[in-house]
């Protein structure tokens, strides 16, 4: 990722999911706890990877999830709606890297990236990135925020 600020903009991410800030989700000091950052980045992940509507992995296989780095910006409190934003920053092999920011209230509280491995669920192993779900990763790379 070229330009870290560009992480903390709206415009560079062509996904979007919505989650609920939970009463339970805070902690003793009002704010939501930690651990709930990363449940947000899994709805954003899950909505994009596993639509039901349009799967993205062949037959047999899945994605897991190998790498997340996790940068707090802000904090984000209970009530309201939560806003997950997700990327493609790059395509390997049998692996491929999400950048995602998690928004409250029009603030970032937080950017991630994550590294994501196409799994053949039979052979239990690394699958390569072909056709249809390489042509969709493609299409939802970071965008430019100039």
């Amino acid at each position: 990722m070229n330009d870290p600020r560009r992480l903390i903009q709206r415009a560079a991410y062509p996904l979007w999911a919505r989650d609920t800030a939970r009463y339970g989700d805070a902690d003793s000091n009002g704010h939501l706890n930690n651990a709930v950052f990363s449940t947000f980045l899994e709805t954003g992940r899950i909505t994009f990877l596993l639509d039901p509507q349009a799967p993205l992995a062949p037959p047999s296989h899945g994605f897991a999830i190998v790498r997340l780095v996790l940068d707090f910006r802000a904090e984000m409190h209970w009530g309201g709606e939560v806003e997950i934003g997700t990327a493609v920053i790059s395509i390997g092999r049998t692996s491929f890297r999400l950048a995602q920011a998690i928004f409250q209230d029009d603030a970032c509280a937080a950017t991630a990236e994550s590294v994501m491995v196409l799994m053949d669920l039979t052979a239990r192993k690394a699958a390569p990135i072909e056709g249809m779900l390489r042509d969709a990763l493609e299409a939802n790379t970071l965008r430019s925020t100039d």
